[in-house]
């Protein structure tokens, strides 16, 4: 992307109606009810979603269903020339792809970039699905008998998606499922849907037969229709803990498998022998990038004292060179999704303060680069937290972070496990010993070391414990493959016809 020069307004990106994708075409729909989609740098409704009703998300699911008969069936082969052809448009679009993230959630085009690079990670994995369906084969566990397992697709699968990684976040699941030989329904945001239209569009032009990926918007109707539907075999789902639990459990009630990723609070610790400058530039980039709106972020950072003072007027001082403004232009930050949400995390500032907290930085003091109806708040810094106040308790999902200090390591750990979350932690050290024992005794899922997003590659899996996670498997990585499959063990026995055909089988002959 061309650097825009300060001041001015880059050109926008060009709106297209907003439309289902059923059976590999547009759909327009027939449902009255629409929601508005803000460009959330200006503060203006940019277009509108089409929200689904039932008959529209059982037409989706229908396409699925009866693509899923064929493609089942289609060749490893054929699949992984899909997927490798995918992937090569996904790279040749990835700018396109970052502008309409940009242009609906609000990020840096740079952090728009990075969530497409971090979604082809995983397109790049499910391209080796020949290697990671394998099954196992032993010869002669009787006589003439032979057992072997196979994994098999699930059926239709269900992907509801978050407002922060539109485009990452559904190829943590679809590709996978897609490569596995299932079919698709995925239910993005309706606050950013746009992103998911092209990438329905890519797979169309990789080959991918009509009906195999679906794309249908909506709220909680969609929602509970694809949880209810009797078709629907799996769901995938990102989003807060209370929903996450929602799905888990009317998803199982309804007899499927469910792998639902909730929420989280996650805790970046800082022993007293750390690098304060490796540890400062962690917690900003951490807790402020993408404006806070993401899973993994860092939002209690627990220092070990004596090094509180000094690590907090470090984090200061790189808060005040922050640029924040319009994603499309050359800013370090943009602005917050909507502005019922920016509102909301405005308010723990407030609610820290008459708990008690030191209020570092004021975010809604910024001078920004941007249009001022545009959903604003800068980076900010409350020290002093201590766990009974909201800012601490809460997931906020924006640019706070919050200073916890406390005495020991001992203190500092069990803080992090008493935490209900459990999906990512990050320890700052020098000391080789006391980072082993902290990733062997954290309760947490995904642990860095002098790592503040420790985010596995797509070959490992992503998830958490306790209540940021419901359900057994996590997303991509082997346990991705497993939970898009169903394991099925043959037993074979077959005569040997120099024996004349009598039964050599077993248990009789064994």
């Amino acid at each position: 992307m061309t650097q825009t020069a300060p001041g001015t307004v880059p050109a926008p990106v060009p709106l297209e109606r907003v439309t289902h994708w059923i059976d590999g075409k547009a759909f327009a729909g027939v449902t009255e009810r629409t929601a508005p989609v803000y460009d959330p740098a200006l503060g203006t409704v940019r277009t509108e979603v089409p929200l689904a009703s039932v008959d529209e998300v059982d037409q989706a699911v229908a396409s699925a269903a009866a693509a899923f008969a064929s493609w089942r069936n289609s060749s490893l082969t054929k699949r992984t020339q899909v997927l490798f052809a995918f992937r090569e448009l996904v790279n040749q679009h990835k700018q396109e792809l970052a502008e309409l993230i940009t242009a609906e959630h609000g990020k840096v085009v740079s952090d728009a970039l990075g969530e497409v690079t971090r979604g082809l990670e995983v397109v790049e994995f499910a391209c080796g699905i020949p290697h990671l369906l394998k099954g196992g084969y032993s010869e002669g566990v009787s006589t003439n008998v032979d057992v072997y397992s196979i994994r098999q697709p699930v059926g239709v699968c269900a992907v509801i998606s978050p407002f922060n990684f539109p485009v990452m976040v559904p190829m943590w699941f679809v590709p996978i499922a897609i490569a596995a030989g299932n079919a698709v329904v995925l239910k993005p945001s309706e606050k950013d849907p746009s992103a998911s239209l092209l990438v329905a569009r890519l797979w169309e032009q990789a080959g991918l037969p009509a009906g195999v990926f679906n794309v249908v918007h909506g709220d909680k109707v969609a929602v509970d229709r694809l949880l209810e539907h009797p078709e629907v075999k799996a769901v995938s789902f990102v989003g807060s803990t209370p929903i996450a639990r929602y799905v888990y459990e009317t998803g199982t009630r309804n007899g499927k498998r469910v792998q639902a990723l909730g929420g989280a609070k996650n805790h970046m610790v800082v022993l007293p022998d750390a690098d304060l400058d490796l540890a400062a530039d962690a917690a900003v980039n951490a807790g402020f990038g993408s404006a806070g709106e993401r899973c993994m972020a860092i939002s209690a950072l627990v220092v070990v004292e004596p090094v509180a003072d000094d690590l907090v007027a470090r984090i200061r001082e790189r808060i005040a060179g922050l640029k924040i403004g319009d994603g499309r232009r050359s800013c370090d930050m943009g602005p917050l999704v909507t502005r019922e949400h920016r509102d909301r995390v405005a308010s723990y500032l407030d609610a820290g303060v008459e708990a008690g907290a030191e209020l570092v930085v004021d975010g809604r003091k910024v001078q920004v680069d941007g249009d001022e109806s545009g959903f604003w708040l800068g980076p900010s810094l409350l020290d002093r937290v201590s766990p009974e106040m909201s800012v601490y308790t809460d997931e906020i999902f924006g640019p706070v972070l919050s200073v916890v200090r406390v005495g020991s390591y001992d203190e500092a750990l069990k803080l992090v496990n008493s935490n209900p979350y459990g999906n990512g932690t990050a320890i700052f050290t020098n000391d080789g010993g006391a980072a082993r024992r902290y990733q062997n005794e954290v309760e947490v899922g995904m642990v860095g070391v002098n790592v503040p997003i420790p985010v596995p590659m797509a070959y490992y899996s992503f998830g958490g414990w306790k209540d940021s996670l419901f359900g057994d498997s996590h997303a991509h990585g082997a346990e991705g493959v497993h939970f898009f499959t169903r394991g099925k063990v043959v037993t074979s026995r077959w005569l040997d016809p120099s024996h004349g055909g009598i039964n050599l089988g077993f248990p009789e002959n064994v």
